[in-house]
């Protein structure tokens, strides 16, 4: 143990000590903040083909406060504040509201909510590449050498008649926006399928006129050809190795709850439909293998308060599993549950807790039987994990 230590220390002098060194000489007019390092007592095998991951601390709105932390599975190093020591020059840094993450060959992309742009990063250094600007942009998916962005596309505004919004298509080798098409109100995540990509719409915007629907788009034409009706607010959508799409709901916070959809296409006219509906709340959730975990932090207007769940289904045979994950008991620590992931190979489970919202959060690592592993400090308001191969 003290000579992994030992190892871990030079690892740190001889590669992030000169980084520091860059980092305050760069800028003479604004202090740039040194990344903070944690070593993880407990890291699974060096053997897995992941290396890493990146966490994306939204910050909270209007504060200028999106970092980016990364945790080394070889090292047993986790960072904070990552983005900043390596971009000493970037002024404003990542900027308001990080809303998502994704990596794709060499490049990561960090989707800056309220600063209407995407951040590019080159995926092993973390140093900046270039920007796409996209209005009010939400989510980013990968499709054949595309990257494709939904935004709100109008304000950060609640406003009845805000527009539609649109899901923009962005070339990875140029960093350049190639297509645009309009879809559905306040669009969320979005998935693609047999060369159809299907995006969440939620009319957020709107309430409580919401939207109901889900988009479908052609990729070959990239054109919107129907919208398949769901549930009111739509928010999440992933896909599992069936090619089916598992969809959540908000609801409207009062009389309608948050619930979860199932979309597939095993029908005769061999088009995605609503095929099921699970009668659970769904904030996030993660898919792997036949198991989606997913929590659910439930905000009741009359009430005042958030109900929180935590739970198991099969995605094979549409049954709940578990009624909780974490078996521990851990989850009695967690305030307000915000983010979720599972490791592709070994099968721990990340959790992220955003406390109060406006200070430093936590994550969580759990083993696939549900006990705490580990925590570990984050930026505030940790919501997304973007896992690096090696």
């Amino acid at each position: 143990m003290n000579i992994n230590r030992n190892i871990r220390n030079l690892f740190f002098f001889v590669y992030f000590l000169p980084l520091l060194m860059v980092a305050t000489s760069c800028r003479e007019d604004e202090l740039v903040v040194p990344t903070e390092y944690d070593i993880i007592p407990e890291t699974p095998s060096e053997s897995t083909g992941i290396r890493g991951f990146y966490l994306v601390n939204e910050g909270n709105m209007g504060s200028n406060k999106c970092t980016l932390d990364y945790f080394d599975y070889f090292t047993g190093l986790y960072a904070r504040n990552f983005y900043a020591e390596r971009n000493p020059a970037v002024i404003k840094e990542l900027g308001d509201v990080g809303n998502d993450i994704g990596i794709y060959g060499s490049k990561m992309y960090v989707v800056v909510n309220c600063s209407h742009k995407v951040e590019v990063l080159d995926a092993r250094s973390g140093v900046r590449l270039g920007q796409i600007d996209i209005p009010n942009c939400r989510y980013v998916r990968f499709h054949r050498g595309k990257a494709y962005v939904s935004a709100y596309v109008g304000p950060v505004l609640i406003d009845p008649n805000a527009p539609k919004g649109a899901v923009y298509e962005v070339d990875t080798a140029s960093i350049q926006v190639t297509r645009k098409v309009i879809v559905g109100y306040q669009p969320e995540e979005m998935e693609v399928v047999d060369d159809y990509m299907y995006v969440a719409n939620s009319g957020g915007y709107r309430a409580p006129g919401y939207d109901n629907t889900v988009s479908v788009i052609q990729m070959t034409d990239f054109k919107q050809i129907r919208q398949i009706e769901v549930g009111i607010n739509l928010h999440r959508l992933k896909k599992d190795g069936y090619k089916q799409l598992w969809v959540s709901s908000r609801g409207d916070h009062m009389g309608r709850p948050s619930r979860l959809y199932v979309l597939d296409s095993k029908n005769p006219y061999n088009r995605m439909e609503v095929t099921d509906t699970i009668p659970v709340a769904c904030s996030n959730m993660a898919i792997r293998g036949d198991s989606l975990y997913y929590y659910a932090t439930e905000w009741n207007s009359f009430t005042a308060s958030n109900t929180i769940s935590y739970g198991i289904i099969n995605v094979r045979t549409h049954e709940i599993v578990s009624t909780n994950f974490i078996t521990d008991g851990t989850d009695r620590n967690i305030i307000i549950p915000y983010g979720i992931a599972v490791h592709p190979e070994t099968g721990d489970i990340f959790v992220t807790d955003a406390k109060n919202y406006v200070s430093s959060g936590t994550l969580y690592c759990f083993g696939p039987d549900g006990r705490k592993k580990w925590s570990v400090r984050t930026g505030d308001i940790p919501a997304h994990i973007a896992f690096l191969p090696r």
